[in-house]
Protein backbone atom coordinates (compact mmCIF):
# COMPACT_ATOMS: atom_id res chain seq x y z
CA UNK A 1 0.00 0.00 0.00
CA UNK A 2 0.68 3.56 -0.34
CA UNK A 3 2.50 5.89 2.17
CA UNK A 4 -0.23 8.45 2.61
CA UNK A 5 1.86 10.31 5.35
CA UNK A 6 5.88 9.72 5.25
CA UNK A 7 8.93 11.73 7.59
CA UNK A 8 12.38 10.96 6.90
CA UNK A 9 14.54 12.33 9.53
CA UNK A 10 12.12 14.70 11.20
CA UNK A 11 13.50 17.20 13.74
CA UNK A 12 12.03 19.66 15.97
CA UNK A 13 13.98 22.36 18.21
CA UNK A 14 12.48 24.75 20.05
CA UNK A 15 15.25 27.77 21.21
CA UNK A 16 14.17 28.70 24.95
CA UNK A 17 16.84 31.17 26.19
CA UNK A 18 19.99 30.17 25.69
CA UNK A 19 19.17 26.47 25.14
CA UNK A 20 17.96 24.16 22.36
CA UNK A 21 15.26 21.80 23.60
CA UNK A 22 15.06 18.60 20.98
CA UNK A 23 11.93 17.45 20.95
CA UNK A 24 11.96 15.43 17.82
CA UNK A 25 15.58 13.98 16.10
CA UNK A 26 15.59 12.14 12.73
CA UNK A 27 12.07 10.70 13.40
CA UNK A 28 11.36 8.17 10.43
CA UNK A 29 7.77 7.37 10.24
CA UNK A 30 5.30 6.25 7.12
CA UNK A 31 1.62 6.01 7.76
CA UNK A 32 -0.16 3.52 4.81
CA UNK A 33 -3.39 4.60 3.59
CA UNK A 34 -6.23 3.04 5.96
CA UNK A 35 -4.16 2.72 8.90
CA UNK A 36 -5.32 3.71 12.00
CA UNK A 37 -2.12 4.53 13.87
CA UNK A 38 -1.77 5.46 17.90
CA UNK A 39 1.37 7.32 19.03
CA UNK A 40 2.14 6.81 22.73
CA UNK A 41 4.53 7.85 25.27
CA UNK A 42 4.99 9.71 28.27
CA UNK A 43 3.90 13.49 28.78
CA UNK A 44 6.22 16.08 27.07
CA UNK A 45 7.68 13.40 24.97
CA UNK A 46 6.70 15.12 21.76
CA UNK A 47 3.46 13.75 21.00
CA UNK A 48 1.17 16.59 20.35
CA UNK A 49 4.47 18.66 18.51
CA UNK A 50 4.79 15.29 16.20
CA UNK A 51 0.83 15.49 15.38
CA UNK A 52 1.13 19.72 14.76
CA UNK A 53 4.44 18.90 12.59
CA UNK A 54 2.61 16.06 10.49
CA UNK A 55 -0.26 18.36 10.30
CA UNK A 56 1.49 21.28 8.42
CA UNK A 57 0.50 23.43 11.41
CA UNK A 58 3.99 24.03 12.51
CA UNK A 59 7.40 23.65 10.36
CA UNK A 60 9.93 21.18 11.59
CA UNK A 61 13.69 22.23 11.96
CA UNK A 62 14.93 19.69 9.93
CA UNK A 63 14.17 17.00 7.92
CA UNK A 64 11.38 15.85 5.38
CA UNK A 65 7.60 15.27 5.47
CA UNK A 66 5.50 13.91 2.81
CA UNK A 67 1.93 13.71 1.89
CA UNK A 68 0.41 11.22 -0.81
CA UNK A 69 4.45 11.89 -2.06
CA UNK A 70 4.45 15.41 -2.43
CA UNK A 71 6.61 17.15 0.11
CA UNK A 72 5.22 19.96 2.52
CA UNK A 73 8.52 22.27 1.69
CA UNK A 74 7.18 21.92 -2.25
CA UNK A 75 4.12 23.66 -0.96
CA UNK A 76 2.79 26.94 -1.61
CA UNK A 77 0.85 28.69 1.89
CA UNK A 78 -2.40 28.69 -0.20
CA UNK A 79 -1.51 24.89 -0.75
CA UNK A 80 -0.80 24.14 2.75
CA UNK A 81 -4.30 25.90 4.01
CA UNK A 82 -5.99 23.73 1.15
CA UNK A 83 -4.35 20.85 2.91
CA UNK A 84 -5.60 21.69 6.27
CA UNK A 85 -8.72 22.63 5.11
CA UNK A 86 -9.86 19.48 2.99
CA UNK A 87 -7.11 16.94 2.92
CA UNK A 88 -6.91 16.38 7.14
CA UNK A 89 -9.08 16.73 9.34
CA UNK A 90 -8.19 17.73 13.59
CA UNK A 91 -9.58 16.28 16.89
CA UNK A 92 -8.16 17.96 20.10
CA UNK A 93 -8.57 16.92 23.49
CA UNK A 94 -10.49 20.33 24.01
CA UNK A 95 -13.25 20.49 21.41
CA UNK A 96 -12.74 24.17 20.24
CA UNK A 97 -16.50 24.61 18.96
CA UNK A 98 -17.57 28.53 18.86
CA UNK A 99 -19.84 29.12 21.44
CA UNK A 100 -21.79 31.87 19.64
CA UNK A 101 -23.04 29.11 16.86
CA UNK A 102 -24.75 26.30 16.96
CA UNK A 103 -23.90 22.25 16.54
CA UNK A 104 -24.59 22.54 12.85
CA UNK A 105 -23.13 26.28 12.48
CA UNK A 106 -19.59 24.66 14.10
CA UNK A 107 -19.30 21.83 11.71
CA UNK A 108 -20.40 23.83 8.51
CA UNK A 109 -17.56 26.37 9.17
CA UNK A 110 -14.71 24.36 6.92
CA UNK A 111 -17.00 23.66 4.47
CA UNK A 112 -17.93 27.41 4.45
CA UNK A 113 -14.17 28.30 4.36
CA UNK A 114 -13.48 26.01 1.35
CA UNK A 115 -16.27 28.28 -0.34
CA UNK A 116 -19.02 25.85 -0.66
CA UNK A 117 -22.42 27.68 -0.60
CA UNK A 118 -24.68 27.44 2.59
CA UNK A 119 -27.29 25.42 2.02
CA UNK A 120 -25.52 22.55 0.68
CA UNK A 121 -23.37 22.89 3.65
CA UNK A 122 -26.02 22.68 5.95
CA UNK A 123 -27.32 20.11 3.94
CA UNK A 124 -23.78 17.75 4.37
CA UNK A 125 -23.36 19.23 8.34
CA UNK A 126 -26.31 17.92 9.29
CA UNK A 127 -25.71 14.35 7.53
CA UNK A 128 -22.27 14.37 9.90
CA UNK A 129 -24.61 14.98 12.67
CA UNK A 130 -26.61 12.61 12.28
CA UNK A 131 -23.80 10.16 11.72
CA UNK A 132 -21.97 10.75 14.89
CA UNK A 133 -26.10 10.40 17.03
CA UNK A 134 -26.69 14.09 17.31
CA UNK A 135 -28.66 15.15 14.68
CA UNK A 136 -31.26 15.85 16.75
CA UNK A 137 -29.15 18.42 18.84
CA UNK A 138 -28.07 20.38 15.45
CA UNK A 139 -29.48 23.75 16.75
CA UNK A 140 -28.20 23.27 19.66
CA UNK A 141 -24.73 25.80 21.20
CA UNK A 142 -21.97 24.24 22.95
CA UNK A 143 -22.90 25.27 26.49
CA UNK A 144 -26.09 23.27 25.86
CA UNK A 145 -24.18 20.32 25.12
CA UNK A 146 -22.35 17.32 27.38
CA UNK A 147 -19.01 16.99 27.04
CA UNK A 148 -20.26 14.17 25.10
CA UNK A 149 -21.48 15.25 22.84
CA UNK A 150 -19.51 18.28 22.43
CA UNK A 151 -16.49 16.27 21.23
CA UNK A 152 -19.00 14.48 18.83
CA UNK A 153 -19.74 17.68 17.05
CA UNK A 154 -15.72 18.14 17.02
CA UNK A 155 -15.64 15.01 15.16
CA UNK A 156 -18.33 15.56 12.99
CA UNK A 157 -16.33 19.16 12.36
CA UNK A 158 -13.43 17.11 11.74
CA UNK A 159 -14.91 14.76 8.94
CA UNK A 160 -17.52 16.97 7.19
CA UNK A 161 -14.84 17.70 4.25
CA UNK A 162 -14.20 14.07 4.16
CA UNK A 163 -10.52 14.18 4.99
CA UNK A 164 -7.98 11.46 3.35
CA UNK A 165 -6.28 11.89 7.25
CA UNK A 166 -7.64 12.52 10.47
CA UNK A 167 -5.47 13.49 12.95
CA UNK A 168 -6.12 13.68 16.75
CA UNK A 169 -5.07 14.69 19.71
CA UNK A 170 -6.13 12.77 23.16
CA UNK A 171 -9.33 12.73 21.74
CA UNK A 172 -10.74 10.74 25.20
CA UNK A 173 -8.79 12.66 27.05
CA UNK A 174 -11.82 15.34 28.93
CA UNK A 175 -14.29 12.59 28.99
CA UNK A 176 -15.49 10.47 31.48
CA UNK A 177 -13.96 6.81 31.47
CA UNK A 178 -18.45 5.59 29.90
CA UNK A 179 -18.52 8.65 27.33
CA UNK A 180 -14.60 8.08 26.52
CA UNK A 181 -15.23 4.13 25.23
CA UNK A 182 -18.50 5.58 23.37
CA UNK A 183 -16.40 8.16 21.58
CA UNK A 184 -13.59 5.46 21.34
CA UNK A 185 -16.53 3.40 19.35
CA UNK A 186 -17.36 5.73 17.03
CA UNK A 187 -14.25 7.08 16.19
CA UNK A 188 -13.67 3.35 15.31
CA UNK A 189 -16.49 2.60 13.42
CA UNK A 190 -17.01 6.00 11.43
CA UNK A 191 -12.39 4.90 10.58
CA UNK A 192 -13.21 1.41 9.33
CA UNK A 193 -16.81 2.69 7.37
CA UNK A 194 -14.94 5.71 5.82
CA UNK A 195 -11.52 3.63 5.05
CA UNK A 196 -9.63 7.19 5.94
CA UNK A 197 -6.10 7.27 7.37
CA UNK A 198 -6.22 7.93 11.36
CA UNK A 199 -2.90 9.02 13.38
CA UNK A 200 -4.10 9.78 17.22
CA UNK A 201 -1.93 10.47 19.89
CA UNK A 202 -3.34 9.17 23.26
CA UNK A 203 -2.51 8.32 26.98
CA UNK A 204 -5.81 5.61 26.17
CA UNK A 205 -4.95 2.51 26.11
CA UNK A 206 -7.97 1.40 25.53
CA UNK A 207 -8.24 3.22 22.54
CA UNK A 208 -4.63 2.67 21.15
CA UNK A 209 -4.67 -1.23 21.64
CA UNK A 210 -7.93 -0.76 19.04
CA UNK A 211 -5.42 0.89 16.02
CA UNK A 212 -3.44 -1.32 13.81
CA UNK A 213 -0.31 -0.06 14.92
CA UNK A 214 0.65 1.37 17.85
CA UNK A 215 4.32 3.80 18.24
CA UNK A 216 5.73 4.86 20.96
CA UNK A 217 7.82 8.42 21.23
CA UNK A 218 10.68 7.98 23.05
CA UNK A 219 14.11 9.83 23.85
CA UNK A 220 12.66 11.97 20.81
CA UNK A 221 12.34 8.80 18.06
CA UNK A 222 9.49 6.65 17.23
CA UNK A 223 9.35 2.75 17.96
CA UNK A 224 7.21 -0.16 16.93
CA UNK A 225 5.22 -1.32 19.88
CA UNK A 226 5.44 -5.50 18.39
CA UNK A 227 1.85 -5.31 18.86
CA UNK A 228 -1.15 -3.09 19.99
CA UNK A 229 -2.14 -5.52 22.94
CA UNK A 230 1.22 -5.21 23.83
CA UNK A 231 0.74 -1.30 25.55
Amino acid sequence: MMAVLQAEALTKVFRSGDLDLVVLEHLQLEVESGEMVAVVGESGSGKSTLLHVLGALDKPTGGTIYFEGKSYAQLSETEKDTLRNRDFGFVWQFHWLLPEFTALENVMMPLLIGGMENREAAQRAKGWLERVGLGGRASHRSGELSGGEQQRVALARALVNEPKVLMADEPTGNLDARTAEQTIDLMQGLHREGRITTVLVTHNMDLARRCDRVLKLENRRLYEVSSPQAV
